[in-house]
């Protein structure tokens, strides 16, 4: 029985890395993948329904709203992975450092680090855009200020937990170094957690920073990004519904294929399911 649930979780986590993978690639690729240049106006087919040449449909102003979609997820996948990159290895870093530090180090950080989880973080990270003025790399650095925290405690966390271990004692009399202890050590024993919590962020994330967008401090236009285009067009989801539920659907289904990789990567990384 347990065979067969570990062979369901294998076939689970291939399943949803090749979907993420795709899209990835696909986003990599976006620029080739278009029918149509994702900036090329033509107001004679403004607002023109779903067809067979569009088959999402144009915007207002004729832009042919599939290779927007396709062009937009380059700008929306790739900053989510940068920012979900950085706040992981960032946060990671101060929590390890604040473990093996101790002392005034660790409590001005954590200090810190409570006083940015104080806050609620998208109020947060929407104020902190603002000061910077939006753009895609100030969203991306807002939601960057309001997110180590979380990382940092965890990183914290389970590197004390390994620090006063009996095997990081003998390691230690056998003479390694700090650095030795941190890379063979204590990296390979936090990094499940670590990746499990990076990969449901990924979806958070990616919602978030849409959303930074869509009240005007992420991407701003004629830049394709999926949160700008449901503001740009948020007007117009009464007459023509299909120019902003289109965007939207586009971060539902990468948010969906995100955050059940996550799942499933927890779930394979968890002992109790591989026994």
């Amino acid at each position: 029985m347990q065979r067969v649930k570990t062979d369901r979780l294998k076939y689970k986590l291939i399943f949803f890395s090749t979907l993420a993978l795709l899209l990835i690639i696909g986003a990599f690729f976006s620029e080739y993948l278009c029918p149509y240049d994702p900036y090329e106006q033509n107001l004679a087919i403004a607002k023109a329904a779903p067809s067979a040449e569009h088959l999402l449909g144009t915007d207002r102003f004729g832009r042919d709203m599939l290779s927007r979609i396709i062009a937009g997820s380059y700008t929306s996948i790739f900053s989510t992975l940068l920012l979900v990159g950085f706040i992981t290895v960032f946060g990671s870093l101060i929590g390890i450092i604040c473990a093996w530090s101790g002392k005034w180090i660790d409590t001005i950080m954590m200090r810190l680090a409570d006083m940015f989880l104080a806050f609620p973080g998208l109020v947060f990270a929407l104020a902190v855009a603002a000061v910077l003025g939006g753009g895609v790399h100030n969203a991306i650095l807002a939601l960057a200020a309001i997110s180590w925290p979380k990382y940092a405690r965890l990183a914290r966390s389970q590197a004390l937990a390994q620090q006063s271990s009996t095997y990081m004692q003998a390691a230690k009399m056998a003479g390694n170094s700090t650095f030795q202890l941190i890379r063979r050590h204590v990296l390979p024993n936090i990094s499940g957690p670590i990746l499990v919590t990076a990969m449901l962020d990924i979806g958070t994330m990616m919602m978030e920073l849409a959303g930074l967008s869509f009240l005007g401090l992420g991407a701003k236009p004629p830049i394709p990004e999926w949160g700008s285009m449901m503001s740009d067009t948020r007007n117009l989801l009464a007459a023509q519904p299909w120019v902003t539920l289109s965007p939207g659907i586009a971060i539902f289904v990468s948010v969906m294929i995100f955050n059940l990789l996550g799942d499933t990567v927890r779930d394979w990384l968890d002992p109790k399911n591989r026994r």
